[in-house]
């Protein structure tokens, strides 16, 4: 793993810095990290090498953990953000760039070494997903880079996170039984599955995805899928 830890403070700082020695020496798991003193050296750093976890103080002069958060999303859509802060109240914010958790500033080991064992407990497991046969490729698809499927006639198209599209022959029927399973995708409308943690806005006539894609929902549909929406949120929120 490899992490990236932002923090004014120097103090919080070596706490936190501190911690991460810890478990890497207690869990006996290999674990690089990179402490930055502001979010524009963070950005800076990057955008030139990939980092697996972020751990992002909210309250920083200058460019505050939120605004750093939504920059990172515009380049890197796979790794996981944490923040770290003195209060819960801009919680309803982090949503809106798919933070992993946020911890209530005294950090302890109690409250970050669960986050680092789930981080490493998933990065040593294959990634889940589903395989497409196109032409004679096989080509497989991690169901959290799947941001949604959409039918047109007897054609499949997988819209993925990064923009890209791959196009199958066949039918949502096909694939509902796989997605559907999984509480992350959902059906709001009859031509459409949708991975809802792909979603940023979503309001009785349409969704909005991360990448900016404009999606509809269905109006009969919406109530339910308003609230599965929330409990899914509120879970990974929890988990």
């Amino acid at each position: 793993m490899y992490l990236a830890v932002c923090d004014d403070q120097a103090d919080e700082l070596d706490i936190l810095t501190n911690l991460l020695d810890r478990w890497r020496n207690e869990r006996r798991i290999a674990l690089r990290y990179r402490a930055f003193r502001s979010a524009a050296a963070l950005l800076d750093a990057a955008d030139k090498e990939p980092f697996t976890l972020y751990l992002l103080d909210v309250m920083m002069p200058g460019l505050d953990g939120l605004a750093a958060a939504r920059e990172i999303r515009g380049f890197d859509d796979a790794s996981d953000i944490v923040f770290l802060t003195t209060s819960p109240s801009f919680a309803y914010e982090s949503y809106g760039v798919r933070a992993m958790d946020y911890l209530l500033k005294p950090i302890r080991a109690e409250m970050l070494f669960p986050i680092l064992d789930r981080v490493s407990q998933r990065e040593q497991k294959p990634q889940e997903g589903l395989t497409l046969k196109i032409g004679s490729a096989l080509v497989r698809i991690p169901f959290f880079q799947l941001a949604y499927v959409e039918v047109i006639g007897k054609h499949l198209y997988f819209h993925l996170a990064d923009g890209s599209v791959q196009e199958v022959f066949g039918t949502l029927s096909d694939y509902e039984p796989l997605l559907l399973s999984r509480p992350e995708f959902m059906r709001p409308h009859r031509s459409y599955i949708v991975n809802m943690l792909q979603v940023s806005e979503l309001s009785p006539g349409s969704a909005r995805t991360f990448s900016g894609k404009q999606l509809p929902v269905s109006r009969r549909l919406y109530p339910q899928l308003q609230k599965e929406y929330m409990q899914l949120l509120f879970h990974q929120r929890e988990e």
